[in-house]
């Protein structure tokens, strides 16, 4: 008499479910976007320990206070930013490298700037360049960026990763803005960015990206 294991999740299904359920219902429609998420497999890049939680509609902590943002969150920074064929690409705290598969799907040169405990972690796909070290500070040697992607809340951009972008580039990222989360694509212009917004969305504070705090006497 034999005993049949039961059966592990059935992440196929569970990544069509994400798509049906949560990216094409919030505006993640364009055809190269959508294929992108239903080919990448999600469970790949969170610890096995919580494979299972893959696809739910949540963040989660790939390292202490490091987290892989929601499906939708990515979804709509990738959507909005409308990444086309051999354009090169900055992604700012990629974690295990989920967001770059994505986009490298999309044909774009991905770079992945993290920092080295957790870039260690992960082995870049085809096109696509790690790069350690601080976020603030960009991955100069491998710009200009026709796309900075920033992978967390944020509250200030540092003007080393604006220089980093060319001429009419664009950064997609979640900006507090009067003390609201918004995600928007900021273009770049004469070593300036203004600020597009297309919805309030919360994400995890992205590491060394917070406003000086003022003190009040």
């Amino acid at each position: 008499m034999t005993t049949s294991l039961p059966a592990g999740p059935d992440f196929a299904q569970m990544r069509r479910a994400m798509v049906d359920s949560q990216l094409r219902p919030n505006s993640v429609t364009e055809p190269l976007v959508v294929t992108a998420f239903e080919t990448v497999p999600r469970e790949d890049y969170v610890p096995a320990e919580r494979a299972s939680l893959a696809y739910s509609d949540e963040e989660i902590e790939v390292a202490p206070g490091r987290y892989l943002v929601a499906p939708l969150t990515l979804g709509r920074l990738v959507s909005e930013a409308h990444i086309r064929p051999g354009q090169n690409v900055l992604i700012v705290g990629g974690t295990t490298g989920y967001s770059a598969a994505i986009i490298s799907h999309l044909g774009a040169h991905v770079t992945v700037l993290e920092e080295e405990a957790l870039a260690a972690a992960f082995t870049p796909g085809p096109g696509v360049n790690v790069v350690h070290g601080p976020l603030i500070e960009g991955a100069a040697s491998f710009a200009p960026f026709d796309l900075i992607l920033i992978e967390g809340m944020i509250e200030t951009l540092p003007e080393t990763l604006l220089a980093q972008v060319v001429e009419g580039g664009r950064i997609s990222a979640i900006l507090v803005d009067e003390g609201v989360p918004r995600a928007g694509i900021g273009r770049v212009f004469g070593g300036h960015v203004g600020w597009s917004f297309f919805m309030d969305l919360e994400a995890p504070a992205l590491p060394g990206f917070a406003k000086a705090r003022e003190f009040v006497f």
